[in-house]
């Protein structure tokens, strides 16, 4: 009895603990938000002038990052809400609506009263409920000059049948937060984690909180055992078993004034109901075996046809005495909970280059015998680095690690179904993080992320498929040269007059897309 009450007793103590720094938070950074809700409200001033829905065809969106893409559930279309932009000056916010169709290779740009305000790092959920729709909650807008955060803790449909957004008001919720991580399990939304920043503190969540789609109720859980430490941008999906899955994710703490330690978390638990217990839920850590993805965050998840767990891309923060440089990737990593393992993702190449190397092997072309080729060791990784010059002098440098096909928990493939050949140039996303990613029909789509080249932040618009069904190659649907991107330069000046430009009010509709306000600058890391 004496251990279990010291038990129980911490448990309370480290409860008490978080509530206490939670009001902290709250009350620094309550004057902050004050300011940003008036801005916000003038936004939503600006929104307020949409009385109809208005669909304009279009080209493809801007460069944008920790915006949400999600698959509509009976339509060939992919639909792109929010998201933000780095300048090098200030951040650009948006709350706009594109749809992607599939067949037609078209952007549309819906226009529809009423909508949520202007974030970033916020979740998007689709059901097939109603004719479809897409569910969303919280995430983060900030002034400016990036100063002062706002975390919102609102929750919205989009109507996709209707198209028509509301805001649902059920109290009893999460708090405000981004980078959060939201799932539909059943006829609910699961909700875990997140962070929530003001200037001067912040706090990672590890609570855990199911909304109903039949009585539209918040309801906070609590599961037994030991679940994830407090985190955000972690991967969260559903399992055939009935489960949640729960891995890695980003978080901080202070190691002294004005110095924080970062942590990309790499332990993996699954959420899953109890059995015989109504709504009672229970953590479990488990230990995949394969080929496990390298510690990184930023990464972006989406589930494979077979019920896998697609994880694509990141960055991780390599930190020297007076320096951080963060290492980029694009490579694909599947984890398959029916065997709780990982693998990665190898491209075979292209049938035709396959059946090219077939006829010249069998014409005694090739440059090496089969036995040469098959008595060789295993290349070693390599780092790939492309530079290219902005037109204002900037060199951009892009880092990337080609990795040697190794054993996976796929079948093997032989050598010429291995890599396309080296005449061929390969066609795929450059390394990034916080992408985005939507799979329709088998098809993968990754849309934007960014990367960084020194003090430079890169912000991407491209758009590519890869059937994953096949594993072949990389389509480039929407191609983007980084040097193209606008940049610039850092200076007092220039954030006051973001500021007050944000501030006014402006009749004109491309004023008003300039005038949007903006987020802190590497957020797509932690989200």
């Amino acid at each position: 009895m004496g251990k279990k009450g010291k038990k129980e007793k911490k448990g309370r103590g480290a409860e008490k603990t978080a509530a206490k720094m939670e009001r902290k938070v709250s009350r620094r950074s309550r004057q902050g938000e004050e300011d940003l809700e008036a801005l916000i409200a003038h936004f939503q001033t600006l929104d307020a002038r949409k009385t109809q829905v208005t669909e304009t065809p279009c080209g493809p969106p801007s460069a944008r990052l920790n915006a949400s893409l999600s698959a509509h559930p009976e339509k060939d279309e992919l639909i792109l809400f929010g998201g933000e932009y780095f300048n090098g000056q200030k951040t650009l916010l948006y709350n706009e609506l594109y749809i992607y169709s599939i067949r037609k290779d078209t952007w549309t740009k819906v226009d529809i009263p009423g909508p949520p305000p202007r974030r970033c790092a916020h979740q998007a959920v689709v059901v097939p409920q109603g004719g479809g729709q897409l569910w969303v909650f919280g995430g983060e807008f900030a002034s400016p000059d990036g100063e002062q955060f706002y975390h919102y803790k609102d929750l919205w449909v989009l109507h996709l049948a209707t198209k028509a957004w509301e805001q649902i008001r059920s109290t009893g919720g999460p708090s405000g937060r981004s980078g959060h991580r939201m799932v539909a399990w059943k006829r609910q939304l699961i909700l875990f984690g997140g962070f929530h920043e003001s200037t001067r503190d912040y706090i990672y969540y590890n609570d855990v909180h199911s909304f109903s789609l039949d009585t539209l109720t918040w309801s906070r859980l609590s599961p037994s055992g030991t679940g994830p430490t407090p985190r955000s941008g972690c991967q969260m999906s559903t399992t055939p078993q009935g489960a949640i899955v729960v891995y890695g994710g980003y978080s901080k703490q202070k190691v002294k004034k004005d110095v924080d330690r970062g942590t990309q978390h790499s332990d993996m638990f699954l959420l899953k109901p109890e059995e015989g217990g109504e709504g009672k839920w229970m953590w479990t850590r488990v230990s995949p075996s394969g080929v496990k993805p390298s510690p990184r965050s930023g990464f972006s998840v989406a589930v494979a046809p077979n019920h896998q767990t697609l994880l694509f891309g990141g960055v991780c923060d390599k930190e020297e005495e007076e320096s951080l440089e963060g290492v980029f990737f694009n490579d694909l990593y599947f984890y398959d909970a029916s065997r709780n393992r990982w693998f990665e993702g190898q491209l075979k190449g292209p049938k035709s280059e396959k059946r090219k190397r077939r006829r010249a092997k069998a014409e005694g072309h090739e440059g090496a015998s089969e036995q040469e080729h098959r008595g060789a060791s295993t290349p070693e990784p390599r780092e790939v680095v492309k530079e290219v010059v902005a037109e204002d002098g900037t060199i951009v440098t892009i880092k990337q690690v080609l990795t040697a096909p190794g054993p996976a928990a796929q079948p093997p493939v032989d050598d010429e179904d291995g890599a396309v050949e080296a005449s061929r140039p390969r066609v795929e996303p450059c390394p990034r993080s916080s992408a985005m990613l939507a799979v329709k029909h088998g098809l993968l789509y990754v849309y934007g992320g960014m990367f960084e080249a020194g003090d430079r932040q890169v912000t991407l618009s491209d758009l590519y498929c890869l059937d994953l069904h096949k594993m072949e190659e990389w389509k480039a649907l929407v191609e983007m040269d980084p040097k193209t991107q606008e940049w610039l330069e850092d200076t007092d000046s220039e954030d006051s007059s973001s500021a007050e430009g944000a501030a006014g009010a402006d009749d004109s509709e491309e004023e008003e897309e300039e005038e949007s306000s903006g987020e802190e600058q590497g957020e797509g890391v932690r989200s």
